[in-house]
């Protein structure tokens, strides 16, 4: 069965009490007992739902795990993983990753003991040479967020595998339909499925992955102890999001690409990162572990001026935190995914007050060149 095919047909496909051609919203918050002294398989929403399995049934199948888990978003997902960890244990990071990941991990989960390294992991060597003796896990992101750095998956899953490290891969740009981190080596795939898998601006939620069935009894361990969850109705609305998900990856892609050659071309335009244009750093390692280049790239304009302008002008982005909608959407890192990291660190890796990220939406391609190229023209 095709990827595409999948998304539809992953056992799921109808409600097997009645019939229906789509997933019953159970909306309750508590189930009555036949036999209190046999335990059940639901007796209370935060332990489990019927429509919360069944998306996590259906992100299991997607990215080829044996358990799949949901979440109130994504960074409860990366949280809660993050969960399985001890205080003293060392986790390698790569160091450009989205902003949320970066602030739960050096703030948070830092308080509690946890030791973290940054590292840029499109250099699989950076995890040798990071490597304690307490060191448990490696956190990637690939393409990353917002540069769309590549890392090489197989390769760092390699050095991995080899110091006996977990491997948790961000897989939220991508989806299951354009890579599966799984099959390259990954122990974990995290997603904030308010992006591309419930694909319409109108839920948040977040999902994990794990490979094994002894990985996802520590998983739940902690969704079940956190209580981190979504209710039915977003579980729905993001099983609803990855039937759809096909058609729109593949045309959101088709416009990134347009879009972003367009922009490296314009005389305003200083650099696009893009893995989908020939000359982005890392593109033949992207394309041989994914099937696409994805719907989101970044670019940098001549100055900050120019990006504040440009975001203020243009008319078929909204300027706003997000991306993975129908809509597209225009975000200035600095001010709003990544504003937690320190200033210093933000310059280091190049994020920049001149960077823009793009999430390509459903527009016409035509439209968004023309408003784009209008809203980038010099005073």
């Amino acid at each position: 069965m095709r990827r595409g095919t999948l998304l539809i047909h992953n056992g799921h496909e109808t409600d097997g009490v009645t019939g229906a051609l789509g997933v019953p919203v159970v909306q309750t918050s508590t189930f009555a007992q036949k036999d209190v002294s046999v335990s059940q398989e639901y007796d209370y929403s935060r332990s489990g739902n019927p429509t919360r399995k069944a998306l996590e049934e259906t992100i299991a199948v997607l990215e080829g795990g044996a358990r799949g888990y949901a979440f109130g978003s994504g960074i409860a997902a990366v949280s809660s993983v993050l969960g399985i960890f001890a205080a003293g244990d060392h986790i390698i990071a790569a160091d450009d990753i989205y902003g949320g990941s970066y602030r739960i991990l050096n703030t948070f989960y830092k308080r509690w003991g946890l030791e973290v390294t940054g590292i840029d992991s499109s250099d699989p060597e950076n995890i040798r040479k990071a490597l304690r003796g307490n060191t448990r896990a490696v956190f990637l992101e690939t393409p990353s967020n917002p540069l769309l750095k590549i890392s090489d998956l197989r390769a760092c899953t390699g050095i991995a595998k080899e110091a006996g490290l977990t491997v948790i891969v961000d897989n939220t740009f991508m989806t299951p339909y354009f890579q599966r981190p799984l099959e390259l080596g990954a122990d974990i795939v995290v997603h904030s499925a308010t992006k591309f898998l419930g694909g319409h601006s109108d839920v948040v939620s977040g999902l994990a992955v794990t490979a094994t069935e002894a990985l996802g009894k520590k998983v739940y361990a902690v969704q079940n102890g956190f209580g981190a969850v979504p209710g039915p109705w977003d579980a729905w609305l993001v099983l609803r999001g990855i039937k759809t998900l096909k058609v729109r990856m593949e045309a959101q892609e088709k416009s990134a690409g347009i879009l972003s050659r367009a922009l490296a071309e314009n005389k305003n335009v200083d650099e696009v990162y893009y893995p989908g244009l020939a000359g982005h750093r890392g593109k033949e390692i992207h394309d041989a572990q994914s099937s696409g280049a994805g719907a989101v790239f970044s670019f940098k304009t001549k100055t900050r001026e120019k990006a504040l302008a440009f975001l203020r002008r243009v008319t078929y982005a909204a300027a706003a935190v997000s991306l993975g909608g129908v809509e597209t959407i225009a975000s200035y890192p600095v001010k709003m995914s990544h504003a937690a990291v320190p200033p210093s660190e933000r310059e280091r890796l190049g994020i920049t007050d001149t960077l823009i990220r793009i999430s390509c939406g459903l527009e016409d391609s035509g439209d968004l060149v023309e408003d784009f190229e209008r809203a980038l023209e010099e005073d």
